[in-house]
Order: structure tokens, then sequence, then C-alpha cells
């Protein structure tokens, strides 16, 4: 059994800056998402697209998580927006890969 359930993951195209810390964080994630729903996870790039901060409410607190990419970027939307992810686009997303065109299962919508 997972230690963490997510059963959301929320992309914000937004830039962080890094050095925010948790509380800092989870007032982005009440301003850009309306509310940190429990159980979801809402994910975070610098603007230079190498780090990213993962903030995770499991329905008693709040986890924070940090990654670093030694080489590249991450795969991250432009704009103000957010972005639902599901597991494989974040599965993809966190190794730098590109992660839109997994959206669906890969079910192909339009020609």
């Amino acid at each position: 059994a997972a230690m963490i359930r997510v059963e959301a993951l929320w992309l914000s195209a937004m830039p962080l800056d890094m050095r925010a810390g948790t509380e800092t964080i989870l007032a982005r994630v009440v301003q850009v998402f309306g509310a940190a729903m429990p159980h979801h996870a809402y994910l975070f790039a610098n603007r230079r697209g190498n780090r990213m901060k993962v903030l995770v409410h499991d329905g008693h607190g709040v986890w924070l998580a940090h990654r670093r990419l030694n080489q590249g970027r991450f795969r991250w939307c432009a704009g103000a927006g957010t972005v639902e992810l599901n597991r494989v686009q974040f599965d993809a997303l966190i190794l730098g890969l590109p992660w839109e065109p997994l959206a669906h299962g890969g079910v192909i919508q339009i020609l």
C-alpha cells in the first residue's frame, strides 16, 4: 500500500520561487487552485524549469517534496493556467520527458 494516497495531480503553469517553503506554497495552492483538497498533489516548477516542488495534502496535513534535474528541464506548460495530469503523464513529467501526448491514455481525438 502507498504511504501517501494521491487521487489527483495538478500542475500550475505559473513559475514558483524555489526558496518558498510549505506555508508559502500552501498559500499559492489555495490562490491558484481554490483549495488544497485531500489526496491531491500540486506541482510547481521554477522559471528555468529544472526544479519542481510538489505539495501533497494527505487528509491530515501536507507533505512537500523537491525534485531537481541535473540535466535538461521539466516539460512544463506555459501561461498562467492549471492542468490535471494522469499518472502516466506525471511519471513522464518527473523524468523530464514529454507528457502532453499521453493524455487520455493515448486516445486520438483530433485528426
